[in-house]
């Protein structure tokens, strides 16, 4: 493991839909140490009937952050990277800058473009070309509303990480983990489909080149590499999409683990060396998202943490006020529920109403709606209990559909520090569950990157799996007093 980058520190750029943070790794001893050394809010605006992002204010903090990792590192920073959510995407204008503010994936106008896309091509045949889920978020769905709308489909396009990449280095590039999550990539391949973009009238000439993950991009531009500790830094193109990092993160070996990774959704699946598109999996509506070092990731995407947030943001606005550990605090001594709901109902996917969608399902089952504040823990209790229902349903169908025998199940990111839903889950799902790091994704964009520094590592063919996972696990204690996962139950765990 190459030494220079153990002198010289690392930056990771995680882009979240609620929040952003900027890390530094540096090293004390030769023992890494990660710090938070900026983090900044982040939620869609409405512009309109648009819901928006405010790229400007997403670019300022990454700066604001760059120059405070500057700032604290007299030894140099060797290398940055960028991850964060997948799907959405900004049109850049002959300038590169931005044509407008990119759009959220919660934006309406895909319901629409959906089902025009699958008047040309079907969903069991964009399955086949592709092995990605049919969700309406997906980055080909939201091109082809840009068409709907009149745009101009030769207008270049970035996903939200790599943007901000460009902005670091100057290169366009598709990173591999993240292109596969547009629904737009040939299955088991690193290219476009091209049968998808002739068949939808798509611009191929728009789409960004697919680069491995790992791969050393350039050095910083010289606009941003005005102070000393950023001069000669390198940008490398990690695993952009934010669960890919995750599960990079993740220092586990074997084939009988699964995972989730927590936060605004839930993520949950396993991992596989080649893409899974059987009929059951089809039917299912699984995905294959790629992996690094060319692994597949065979997940589903299950309502997360949002569900929550958008509750507790309406109540809020009533003058209702609960902070989530008192919530918590309040579920544990309450019984389950008599009827579990979809967390994975489409209307559920939509901001806005969330307790209205909610009393209507309960309205379905014959039970009473929630109608005062009082009732909220209760509320809270229902989620909870039905995403837990939800993970043990999708982690049975992944024991059917793939044959592994599933004994241990990580569950990493934000939404791993919940001890009540963790335990829910260990419940449903009788596995033995081991609890990762909050900050996962920024784990494993540090250990992609250090991978790709090392001497022998080839940048035309990215970092294998192997490699990172071997620097995946020093970093798991770096964060944080606990080394490593630890089990729901071990002595040690503070939950």
């Amino acid at each position: 493991m190459q030494s220079a980058a153990k002198r010289k520190a690392l930056v990771a750029i995680d882009l979240g839909a609620q929040s952003c943070r900027v890390s530094l790794l540096r090293w004390t001893r030769l023992q890494p140490e990660i710090e938070v050394v900026h983090r900044f809010a982040n939620e869609p605006r409405a512009i309109g009937n648009d819901l928006r992002w405010d790229i400007h204010a997403i670019v300022e903090g990454v700066q604001t952050g760059l120059r405070r990792c500057s700032a604290g590192t007299p030894e140099g920073i060797a290398s940055i990277a960028v991850d964060g959510w997948a799907v959405d995407y900004v049109r850049l204008d002959p300038a590169g800058n931005p044509v407008a503010p990119p759009f959220c994936y919660r934006d309406r106008r895909t319901e629409h473009a959906e089902n025009q896309v699958h008047e040309i091509l079907s969903p069991a045949r964009l399955y086949s070309l592709t092995g990605i889920q049919i969700l309406r978020i997906n980055t080909l769905y939201q091109l082809y509303a840009d068409k709907i709308a009149g745009g101009d489909p030769r207008l270049p396009w970035l996903n939200l990480p790599e943007y901000i990449t460009y902005r670091l280095c100057g290169h366009r590039v598709s990173e591999y983990t993240n292109a596969t999550h547009t629904g737009l990539v040939a299955l088991g391949t690193h290219s476009w489909c091209q049968e998808i973009f002739n068949e939808l009238g798509l611009s191929a000439f728009a789409a960004p080149s697919i680069v491995p993950s790992g791969s050393v991009l350039g050095p910083l531009t010289e606009e941003l590499a005005t102070s000393p500790g950023l001069r000669g830094a390198r940008v490398i193109a990690a695993a952009c999409h934010d669960t890919a990092s995750a599960i990079a993160a993740i220092p586990a070996v074997g084939d009988d683990w699964a995972f989730i990774s927590s936060g605004t959704w839930s993520l949950v699946g396993t991992v596989l060396d080649y893409p899974c598109v059987s009929r059951e999996a089809q039917s299912l509506n699984f995905t294959n998202l790629g992996g690094v070092g060319g692994k597949m990731y065979f997940l589903k995407n299950v309502n997360g943490m949002w569900l929550l947030r958008q509750c507790l943001d309406e109540w809020e606005r009533l003058g209702i006020h609960w902070s989530l550990p008192e919530l918590v605090a309040q579920c544990v001594s309450l019984p389950a529920p008599a009827s579990l709901i979809d967390v994975d109902d489409p209307q559920l996917l939509l901001p806005g109403h969330t307790l209205d969608k909610i009393n209507a399902q309960l309205e379905r089952l014959g039970q009473p709606p929630f109608v005062s504040g009082a009732s909220l823990p209760s509320l809270v209790n229902l989620i909870f209990h039905s995403m837990a229902a939800r993970y043990a349903e999708v982690l049975a169908s992944i024991r059917a559909i793939t044959g592994k025998n599933l004994k241990r199940l990580f569950i990493v990111g934000g939404g791993s520090q919940n001890a009540l839903l963790n335990d829910l889950t260990a419940r449903r799902t009788r596995l033995e569950i081991r609890i990762g790091s909050p900050e996962s994704a920024t784990i494993g964009n540090f250990a992609v990157q250090l991978a790709a520094l090392e001497p022998s590592q080839n940048s035309s063919v990215g970092v294998s799996a192997e490699s990172v996972a071997r620097w995946a696990e020093p970093l798991s204690g770096a964060l944080a007093k606990n080394r490593g996962p630890r089990a729901i139950g071990d002595q040690q765990s503070s939950n």
